[in-house]
């Protein structure tokens, strides 16, 4: 640990814990010399600091160069003791993510959720089963009662896949061909007139489905998941909308 003389850079600094502060101030309160050189680094640390982060040491030409000017000794013992500083602390924060890291890592690699049943006759009962990636995708791919439209003006196809349930009716859909940044939402528009949003979603700026893209995360579709409180025979059509109220496409059922 440095002497009490050896610590005044670092105080004006703020890099002091709570314990060495006050053992500075303590000393501080009764020497000049300390206090001559706390004055003379005043408003110093963030120049000291952009030293402190080039490479190797600092040099008494750069120290020179600062609008207060301490002995060229002084400025190159504070930018090494801000270096190792920073040092100690980047080595601190490397063992904590590499800590958090293996904890990831060792833990389990996919979720296992409880499926509390709910589709039309099951009868429900508590299942384990394991989530994949994208559950949405396989949701849809499950469903075997799908419909499919492209909208001739803006291109947007989507194939809804729905399925009865206790409480209503399950959806799932594929999107292709939607263009970001956007906002969107599944409607389900029953016989009546009613419409229900089954769920929505943003499309980034990339935008999904689209064949011409240059990246694969452009070309690949989006998978959406969701429900509405209308049986199958009461859906008169699905449609895709944009928050500001435009149609995408829509499905009839």
């Amino acid at each position: 640990m440095p002497n009490e003389h050896e610590t005044v850079g670092a105080y004006a600094l703020g890099i002091l814990d709570d314990a060495e502060a006050t053992a500075f101030e303590s000393h501080l309160a009764g020497c000049e010399w300390c206090a001559q050189q706390l004055d003379e680094l005043a408003g110093m640390e963030p120049m000291l600091a952009a030293l402190a982060d080039l490479p190797g040491t600092g040099t008494p030409s750069l120290g020179e160069s600062l609008s207060a000017k301490p002995a060229p000794r002084v400025v190159e013992k504070l930018v090494d003791e801000v270096a190792e500083r920073r040092a100690r602390k980047r080595r601190r924060n490397f063992y904590m993510v590499a800590a958090a890291g293996a904890l990831i890592v060792s833990g389990p690699f996919v979720a296992v959720a409880a499926n509390g049943g709910g589709d039309g006759g099951s009868g429900g009962g508590n299942t384990s089963q394991t989530l994949s990636a994208d559950p949405a995708k396989d949701v849809f791919e499950q469903i075997p009662d799908k419909l499919t439209a492209t909208d001739p003006g803006t291109k947007v196809s989507v194939t809804v896949a729905f399925q009865e349930k206790d409480w209503g009716t399950g959806l799932a859909a594929r999107i292709t061909n939607v263009k970001g940044p956007e906002k969107c939402a599944l409607v389900v528009v029953g016989k009546n007139g009613e419409r229900e949003t089954a769920t929505s979603w943003t499309v980034p700026e990339w935008g999904y489905g689209l064949p011409d893209a240059k990246t694969d995360k452009a070309k690949q579709p989006l998978h959406v998941q969701g429900g509405a409180s209308l049986n199958p025979d009461e859906i008169d059509s699905f449609e895709i909308v944009t928050f500001d109220g435009d149609k995408l496409v829509e499905v009839d059922a």
